[in-house]
C-alpha cells in the first residue's frame, strides 16, 4: 500500500512541475507567475480542489507520443474566494506554450459544465499560444466546444477572463465572450493575427504592444475592462470584483456589513455642482460620496471616459452605477459611450443588480464621424438595454438632461 501512495505522490510532484524547472525559471524571468502560483493567489488559502491532474494528450503525430506531460498545459478545479465558490482554469505556458489540445479543451469544458450546474462563477486565466498545431483540426474543434460553453454560460454565471500572456487567434474569442476581461501591462497581448502576419499581408510594421497590448485594448478597442501592473495586482483586483457579484443569475449579490450611516449628511455635495451651467465638475466625486466607505469598482475606466460605469455598495448591497462625466466631452453621449454603458446595463440586468443612473448630459455628440459610424443605432442599444432591464432603476438628474439623450439615459 505504501508503494502505491508513494507512487501517487511522485506523480503529483511530477504534475506540479509542469514543463520542468527550466521553463518555470524562464516564466519567472519574464515577471510572470506559473499557472499554479496564480491559482494560489486568486483563491483562499488551501481551498483549491484540482480535477484531472494526470490527464495527458492523445496525439501521436510529429513525435508527440514521446512527450506527454501530466495536466496537458492547463490546471482546472474549484475553490473559494472569501468563502464563496468559484471554478477556475489556469493555462500553463511551460507546457507546449499553453497551447490548446483536444484534452486541454475537455478539461476546461468539464469545469464550465460544473459551474453552470452548480451555479458558480468561472474565472479563466489565459496564457496561451493558441491552438496546438500538431493536433490540427482536433484542437480547433476543442476551441469550438469551449466557445459553446461560453455562450451557454452567458447571463447564467459570471465569467471573468484574465489575460496573463500572449493570446492569439482562437485563444482571444473565448475571453471576448466573457463578461469581464483584465490584462497585465507589458506582458499580455490579444490579437486575432500577430504582428508578423500583419506585416506580411498589409506591410504595416507594428509591435505586439501597439497591436494588442493592454493600453490598446483598454483605451482604443474597449476589448479589455482594465489593466494592471503585474500578475499579483490583477489577481487581487479580481478577488475584489467577485465580492460585488452574485454566484449566478438565481442568487442575489452578497450583502456586506457596512459602517456608513445611511442618514449621514454630506455637506460638500451642496457645492459640488458649479453655478455656471457650462463649468465641468468631477462626477466621480459624487459616486465616491454616495458609495459605502467611498468604495467604487470602475469598469472600463480608460475607454469612453465621458461615461462612467462600475459597482458600488449601498447599505452593503451591490448597485451598478452609470454616470455621465462632465469633465470629458462635456459629458455628451457618443458611439463609444453608448456601447460601453449598454453592455454594462445588460450585465446588471442579467444578474439582478439594481442600476443607479446619474445624469448630466447636454445631448449626443454632433458630427459626420458620429453619424457615419451609426450613432443612431448605438444610442438605440443603450435605450434598448435600459428599457429591457427589469431590475430596480433609479435615475438622478444632477444638473441637466437635454433632448434625445434624456430619453436614452434611463428616462
Amino acid at each position: 500500500m505504501k508503494d502505491i501512495l508513494q507512487e501517487l505522490e511522485d506523480r503529483r510532484t511530477d504534475a506540479r512541475q509542469g514543463g520542468g524547472q527550466r521553463r518555470i525559471d524562464a516564466q519567472h524571468a519574464k515577471g510572470k507567475l506559473t499557472a499554479r502560483e496564480r491559482i494560489e493567489l486568486l483563491l483562499d488559502d488551501g481551498s483549491f480542489e484540482e480535477f484531472d491532474m494526470f490527464k495527458a494528450h492523445r496525439c501521436t503525430d510529429f513525435g508527440m507520443d514521446k512527450d506527454r506531460p501530466y495536466g496537458d498545459g492547463v490546471v482546472t478545479g474549484w475553490g473559494t474566494i472569501n468563502g464563496r465558490m468559484v471554478y477556475v482554469f489556469s493555462q500553463d505556458f511551460t507546457v507546449f506554450g499553453g497551447s490548446l489540445s483536444e484534452t486541454h479543451a475537455e478539461k476546461i469544458c468539464k469545469i464550465m459544465d460544473m459551474a453552470m450546474q452548480n451555479g458558480a462563477p468561472v474565472i479563466g486565466i489565459n496564457d496561451s499560444g493558441g491552438a496546438r498545431i500538431q493536433e490540427g483540426v482536433a484542437s480547433l474543434a476543442g476551441y469550438a466546444e469551449v466557445f459553446q460553453r461560453n455562450i451557454m454560460a452567458s447571463g447564467v454565471v459570471p465569467q471573468i477572463s484574465l489575460i496573463m500572456g500572449p493570446c492569439a487567434g482562437g485563444a482571444v474569442y473565448s475571453p471576448a465572450m466573457t463578461d469581464f476581461i483584465f490584462m497585465v501591462r507589458d506582458s499580455s497581448y490579444m490579437f486575432v493575427t500577430g504582428p508578423d502576419v500583419v506585416k506580411t499581408v498589409t506591410n504595416e510594421v507594428v509591435t505586439a504592444e501597439e497591436l494588442g497590448g493592454a493600453s490598446t485594448h483598454t483605451r482604443k478597442s474597449s476589448v479589455a475592462d482594465g489593466a494592471f501592473e503585474n500578475d499579483v495586482e490583477a489577481l487581487a483586483e479580481v478577488r475584489r470584483l467577485v465580492d460585488f457579484l452574485p454566484l449566478n443569475n438565481r442568487e442575489k449579490p452578497p450583502v456586506r456589513p457596512f459602517f456608513d450611516q445611511p442618514g449621514r449628511v454630506e455637506e460638500s455635495l451642496d457645492t459640488l455642482i458649479p453655478d455656471n451651467a457650462n463649468t465641468p465638475y468631477d462626477m466621480k466625486e459624487l459616486i465616491h460620496k454616495v458609495a459605502d466607505e467611498a468604495d467604487f469598482y470602475e469598469i472600463q475606466a480608460d475607454f469612453a471616459k465621458n461615461i462612467i460605469t462600475g459597482f458600488i455598495r449601498l447599505e452593503g448591497q451591490t448597485v451598478g452605477v452609470v454616470a455621465n462625466q462632465p469633465m470629458v466631452l462635456a459629458g455628451c453621449l457618443d458611439i463609444d459611450s453608448s456601447r460601453k454603458a449598454a453592455r454594462f446595463v445588460r450585465f446588471c440586468d442579467a444578474f439582478e443588480i439594481p442600476i443607479l443612473t446619474l445624469v448630466d448630459v447636454p445631448g449626443f455628440l454632433p458630427g459626420t464621424g458620429q453619424e457615419y459610424g451609426g450613432v443612431i443605432k448605438h444610442g438605440a442599444k443603450l435605450l434598448f438595454a435600459y428599457g429591457e432591464a427589469t431590475v430596480p432603476k433609479v435615475t438622478v438628474i444632477t444638473r441637466k438632461a437635454y433632448g434625445g439623450a434624456y430619453d436614452v439615459m434611463a428616462s
